[in-house]
């Protein structure tokens, strides 16, 4: 993912990798939210218009999780 893809992209998909990550490490009380949070944010990233140019190429969607992941880790 190069340096003009969208941050908009980027937030959802690092807050995506926070949320289960917090989800599947430890009890919650609040897990439905959670799993809930989830889903709003997969159908985010999913429907996001940058995947419908020609810069959303599935690179493109390894480079933005690969970068997520980075930016998620503590």
């Amino acid at each position: 993912m190069d340096r003009h893809s969208p941050s908009d992209l980027l937030k959802a998909q690092t807050s995506w990798y926070v949320t289960y990550e917090q989800l599947a490490t430890g009890p919650s009380d609040d897990a439905a939210t959670q799993r809930r949070r989830l889903l709003h944010l997969s159908r985010l990233i999913a429907g996001h218009p940058y995947w419908t140019t020609s810069a959303g190429t599935p690179a493109a969607r390894m480079a933005l999780k690969e970068i997520a992941r980075t930016k998620a880790r503590p």
